[in-house]
């Protein structure tokens, strides 16, 4: 497992050295200092220094000689009415963000969370992180020629201030004032808002032409492409069916080292397909070139047409260095039959997952307790150290003991359907939330309501799980229904908290940072288009979301997300379902990819069409 860089390690500094404390720590962020200000750096890293020198040729796991040319076809389950990813209205094509509209910054997907210069050639901050200052690189143009300046950067940051999605006008109203000291110059003043990754989420900010935006309709949706500085620009659509992104001959950044190998087919066309059995049927017939398996069973012996067998077909399976994404079942509490958390406890107790996963998924999965299995970031079956106790004890009372000392354990069956431990303690708990068993129905004792409720799904995987805990409940008295929707109807109801239950998954990284007040921070909880599904509204969550964003080391910074982790596992807003460690991709072999993977994982960016002339040898 990849660990963060240590800012400071082995013994405490002697007295005498305290005052160069804050120029080492400067340092560390790959920045320098000078007369006791910070000097524009080429990268900045959440936690510790980057990876790569100021000097650096490319990304490693990129091939920096890739062939251009060619055409990647890509085959998207759902539909799409917009092609503006920023805002809440509409069913957006995602693409659209990393391929067409660049930022300030770009991640290195090889580390936890470190930016190099993009749009900015350079950044500076200080050690506080009160404030941060791009300098935009004088190269850099949109794809109608006009220079990309501080003006356009301003009015980018006002505009998804304003009028931008949930997540973009809570992470950007955070900043105290922004001006433009010349003409290809930003600088955030970020003080009183105590958060370190502020830097960093401004560094990702989308930059969009003030010229060439309608602040006025912004927030409507819209089928012309956008005019934005990235490598490809949008040349077709089909409404709802599939959108063309042609690279742009004039690319300002196609020689920048963070880019070199990278973006290398001439053209990429989304296809887009409303049922999942006809986009896999569309896949063998070789009518997009790769897809992500997220089925264990077609995984597992879905695939024996011929291109498969013959090798046409190819077969990856990556293990990524971040946390395993993980799908839970997801309560909405917003619903009074949720409200209760000995409710919650009692159907995590009722779920088979010992059966699920022999029966349904050839026990490829495992199942963990938390939001960030298989890192050392979860605080799953491990003990809470001295600094997290801290860290909860103004919410002792809603952490309960064996989640602190790390002795709580998800239920195990004996796999039968039939358990009858678990179905005992689950009844106990629905009888302290007021439920009893009424023959075969359980009903509310006050009002002898029948305890129902509706589990909304959108793939056959989904309503296998489904119908499997619809049988599990059964036992308890719960009338349970299964509702299926194409995934426009299911898109539209998630982000609307339409729904009692549903099927989700949240992939974490190394870096949790902002978004977690996305995922399940309070103010997030009533705003739709957020992805707090469950409605969690806890101040101890929010305690801990703060905490992570003040830390200074890694050690600080872990203990605050195991803190989160415990917080969370003690809200019981889910039924954790399976932690998926890999990454399975299917892949045409007319398509090719570097040897070296991220720690991300797979990254279609890096790939390219075989039989391609070669690229000339990157100096």
């Amino acid at each position: 497992m990849f660990m963060f860089q240590r800012l400071l390690e082995g013994p405490v500094f002697p007295l005498c050295r305290l005052a160069l404390v804050p120029a080492i720590m400067v340092l560390a962020l790959g920045l320098s200092v000078s007369g006791g200000r910070a000097e524009e750096a080429h990268a900045i890293a959440m936690h510790g220094k980057p990876a790569l020198p100021a000097d650096f040729t490319h990304m490693p796991y990129a091939n920096p000689d890739a062939p251009k040319g060619g055409r990647l076809t890509w085959g998207i389950l759902g539909t799409f009415d917009s092609l503006n990813p920023f805002i809440v209205k509409g069913l957006a094509v995602q693409p659209i963000r990393a391929y067409v509209v660049e930022s300030l910054l770009a991640r290195g997907q090889d580390e936890p969370f470190t930016l190099y210069g993009l749009l900015a050639k350079t950044i500076e901050t200080d050690d506080e992180r009160s404030y941060v200052t791009f300098h935009l690189d004088p190269r850099a143009r949109f794809s109608d020629g006009k220079q990309v300046t501080a003006e356009d950067v301003l009015f980018s940051w006002q505009l998804l201030r304003d009028h931008g999605r949930p997540n973009l006008r809570q992470y950007y109203a955070k900043v105290a004032k922004a001006e433009a000291p010349d003409r290809l110059t930003i600088r955030f003043d970020l003080a009183g808002a105590n958060d370190r990754e502020l830097p960093l989420i401004l560094g990702l900010m989308p930059i969009l032409p003030k010229h060439a935006v309608d602040v006025a309709t912004f927030e409507e949706t819209t089928l012309t492409g956008p005019i934005a500085s990235g490598p490809y620009r949008v040349t077709a659509v089909k409404p709802g069916a599939s959108v063309t992104l042609t690279r742009n001959p004039d690319y300002w950044g196609r020689d920048l080292p963070v880019n070199r190998g990278l973006f290398n087919f001439d053209e990429i066309r989304l296809d887009y397909y409303r049922e999942a059995n006809g986009q896999f049927e569309a896949f063998k017939r070789g009518l997009y070139d790769f897809r992500v398996e997220n089925e264990p069973l077609r995984w597992h012996d879905g695939y024996d047409f011929p291109a498969a067998k013959s090798g046409e077909v190819i077969r990856d399976t990556f293990k990524p260095g971040t946390p395993w994404p993980s799908e839970f079942l997801v309560f909405n509490t917003r619903r009074p039959v949720f409200a209760d958390i000995r409710v919650r406890q009692a159907l995590t107790l009722l779920f088979d997952f010992e059966l699920v996963n022999r029966n349904y998924f050839f026990s490829l999965y495992s199942r963990a307790g938390g939001y960030f299995a298989g890192s050392e970031l979860s605080a799953y079956a491990r003990p809470a150290d001295p600094r997290e106790r801290e860290l909860l004890k103004p919410f002792g009372a809603r952490i309960p003991v064996d989640i602190m000392d790390g002795s709580y354990r998800l239920p195990v069956t004996d796999g039968s359907g039939r358990d009858r431990n678990t179905l005992r303690a689950a009844l106990k708990l629905l009888s302290d939330a007021g439920y009893n068993l009424d023959g075969t129905v359980l009903r509310n004792r006050a009002t002898k309501a029948p305890f129902t409720f509706e589990m909304l799904v959108t793939t056959r995987d989904q309503e296998r799980i489904a119908l499997a805990f619809q049988r599990d409940l059964k036992r308890a008295g719960i009338d349970a229904s299964v509702r299926a929707v194409d995934p426009v109807q299911f898109d539209q109801r998630r982000l609307a908290y339409e729904f009692d239950m549903i099927q989700n998954r949240w992939d974490q990284s190394l870096s949790p940072g902002n978004e977690q007040y996305f995922y399940c921070g309070s103010a997030a909880a009533d705003n739709p288009g957020t992805r707090n599904y469950m409605g969690a509204k806890d101040p101890a969550v929010d305690a801990m979301i703060k905490a992570l964003l003040e830390a200074r080391d890694h050690t600080e910074f872990v203990d605050a997300v195991r803190a989160l982790d415990r917080a969370l596992m003690a809200g019981f807003y889910t039924i954790p379902l399976f932690n998926v460690s890999e990454q399975w991709i299917a892949r045409w072999n007319r398509i090719e990819r570097p040897q070296a993977t991220a720690l991300s994982g797979y990254l279609p960016e890096t790939w390219w069409a075989k039989g391609q002339p070669q690229a000339s040898p990157a100096k």
